[in-house]
């Protein structure tokens, strides 16, 4: 892509944590910054992502199809260490360029979910490379880009937000059978949630609870919530990794999850982020 356009993807990404519009609108988008093989300076640049699970997500340099990989890739295989960038995070992560089966794969899952993976395939002789980001990130998802903690919060709500928009748009627009990708893709936002609200429950509420008392009924509330939540989420990943799958079942479990998620939140929101932001 022209270096002007990749100049103006990055500066709304970057000024609205991770939601750009445009040709990427919608899309799964990070900022991937790699060091030049020839020249040792950074060099950042937007690529779709496919999430992968646990802490890996996967890039494919497709170049649109190109004779020749992209820049990025030569600059990650000859320094693999690299910063992601997600609109709420910014960590570092290791590169690993996937081969044989794994790479097969993980390209087969790519196409099932968008079939322009497999019209960029078509267009060139080269094997499309598929390559993992592994994060480096030490007891969490790594710097979350916000000046406060309010605004923390915020920010971290509104990537569950987009990505169960992503998720119910995806399975609506699905057709009889539960893709490999898009079970991937709630099993990995049922993990990040499930991890977010740990987090909650065993640091930000202790503390909360230490230095203002009074808001005991608000945090016995949101505990529960989450338990709740937890509940719902288990149904989800029931259905999901189910051997048949039923398409419609998982529907239904994601609309439920979105309605009772959606209102948690908005509380959350409404009770603690003036709290924190006054501190």
């Amino acid at each position: 892509m022209p270096h002007d356009f990749n100049q103006q993807v990055i500066e709304e990404f970057r000024a609205n944590k991770g939601r750009v519009g445009g040709y990427f609108e919608g899309a799964r988008l990070l900022l991937l910054t790699t060091t030049g093989a020839r020249t040792g300076r950074p060099h950042t640049t937007p690529v779709g992502y496919l999430p992968d699970g646990g802490d890996r997500a996967l890039v494919i340099a497709s170049a649109a199809g190109a004779p020749t990989h992209p820049a990025w890739f030569h600059n990650l295989v000859a320094n693999p260490q690299v910063t992601v960038e997600s609109g709420a995070f910014t960590y570092e992560a290791r590169a690993v360029v996937l081969e044989g089966e794994e790479r097969d794969r993980a390209f087969a899952r790519a196409v099932e979910a968008d079939p322009g993976w497999a019209a960029y395939q078509e267009k060139t002789e080269r094997v499309i490379p598929v390559i993992a980001l592994h994060s480096l990130a030490q007891g969490g998802p790594g710097n979350i880009n916000a000046s406060s903690m309010g605004e923390a919060i915020k920010v971290v709500h509104d990537v569950f937000r987009r990505e169960l928009a992503l998720i119910r748009e995806e399975m609506n627009s699905g057709g009889t059978a539960l893709g490999a990708q898009l079970r991937i893709n709630c099993l990995t936002f049922c993990t990040g949630l499930h991890n977010h609200h740990t987090g909650e429950d065993i640091a930000m509420f202790p503390h909360l609870a230490d230095s203002h008392p009074e808001l005991a009924p608000v945090l016995s509330r949101l505990r529960e919530e989450h338990e709740h939540i937890a509940a719902l989420v288990e149904d989800l990943r029931g259905v999901v990794t189910a051997e048949h799958a039923d398409p419609a079942a998982a529907r239904a479990e994601v609309e439920r999850l979105t309605r009772e998620l959606e209102a948690h939140l908005a509380y959350e929101e409404e009770q603690l982020i003036p709290v924190l932001d006054a501190a």
